[in-house]
């Protein structure tokens, strides 16, 4: 169930490793507006970039391709972020999400999807081999008492 966000943006860009941290920069910037703690900000920014990096690294290894970035807000202090592309997919979806299990080289250490897991309160994945994959993840921010209010 699609849940309506008050405020949300896109962001569209080529897989290159550059642009993970702006990514991870555009995506802290506009979670700002919802006043997270600074321990909140660095759990988020540390799932995007893996999110993303998962998507340069393992959707086009041999090409640039396409990397959406998805943020929204929504009801009840809920952040949610979505990284999508459309590489070449993840054959088993339950293997990849294991530790240590990775297809990027011994330079990779296969814990991506777990580290985006212990950061963010949900985590969703939806692949088709040769289509692309689809990583949503959702995390609920303290409430923030506001002053001189």
């Amino acid at each position: 169930m699609k849940v309506k966000a008050s405020n949300e943006v896109t962001l569209t860009f080529p897989s290159r490793s550059s642009n993970e941290g702006f990514a991870r920069a555009a995506v802290a910037g506009f979670a700002a507006q919802m006043d997270p703690t600074l321990n909140e900000l660095e759990d988020i920014k540390t799932a995007v970039s893996e999110a993303v990096t998962n998507a340069i690294v393992h959707a086009y290894p041999d090409s640039i391709g396409e990397v959406i970035v998805k943020v929204r807000i929504c009801p009840g202090q809920m952040l949610e972020v979505t990284v999508k592309d459309h590489g070449r997919g993840i054959p088993d979806v339950e293997k990849a999400r294991q530790p240590m299990y990775t297809t990027g080289g011994e330079e990779r250490s296969g814990m991506g999807f777990t580290i985006m897991e212990s950061f963010m309160d949900r985590l969703a994945i939806r692949s088709t081999p040769g289509r692309g994959t689809t990583v949503v993840m959702r995390k609920k921010l303290a409430p923030r008492l506001k002053s001189g209010k």
